[in-house]
């Protein structure tokens, strides 16, 4: 659906690959039911294997399609829809934050907003 279910703010000069670790360890033992973690090509590579091994979640990648031109890819619009939904947040949009704790805690703080503005209705 969209939904944070965990948030790691990591420096620019770390690779996706590497961060997901970060993001899996804070996960871990949090989400029991968790069986599946979408991700794009960014972590392609040696980590679904990884994955599965160290925590039992399937690591599917959602791949581009050869083909020139805009395609919609199977699961890949949910990411781009709450990266969407926390662009209209000015204090998300730049980078005003020193500590990424900061900007952790702002990125909660948002989907916070988000839904509880869809509860209230």
């Amino acid at each position: 659906m969209g939904h944070l279910l965990k948030v790691v703010v990591h420096p620019a000069n770390v690779q996706d690959r590497d961060g997901a670790w970060e993001v899996f360890e804070a996960m871990a033992g949090h989400f029991p039911r968790l069986k599946l973690v979408w991700a794009d090509q960014g972590y392609t590579g040696d980590l679904e294997d990884l994955c599965e091994f160290a925590y039992g979640w399937q690591l599917e990648v959602v791949k581009r399609d050869p083909r020139k031109g805009f395609t919609l890819l199977p699961r890949r619009w949910v990411v781009e829809r709450t990266f969407a939904w926390l662009s209209t947040f000015r204090r998300l949009t730049r980078d005003f934050e020193q500590l990424t704790a900061v900007s952790e805690a702002w990125t909660y703080i948002a989907m916070a907003r988000l839904l509880l503005r869809r509860l209230a209705k």
